[in-house]
């Protein structure tokens, strides 16, 4: 999973984020394309982990109803 890198020292900005439950949220002012970025290559990291997890879990189904049925 990638890390949030700042950008060029010339263009740096704080990177603000408040905590609200589970989730943390970037302050609107300091959201920029790369974070846009770096967010959205996390996701779909996460989404590929969920479907990996639910690839386990369909196997393991279809193993118990095989041996159900034994």
């Amino acid at each position: 999973m990638k890390k949030w890198k700042s950008p060029k020292p010339n263009q740096r900005r704080r990177r603000e984020t408040t905590t609200t439950g589970d989730r943390d949220v970037v302050e609107e002012g300091n959201f920029t394309s790369e974070s846009a970025q770096i967010l959205i290559g996390e996701i779909m990291g996460y989404n590929r982990d969920l479907e990996n997890i639910n690839d386990v879990q369909t196997k393991m189904k279809n193993i118990i109803d095989v041996l159900g049925r034994i």
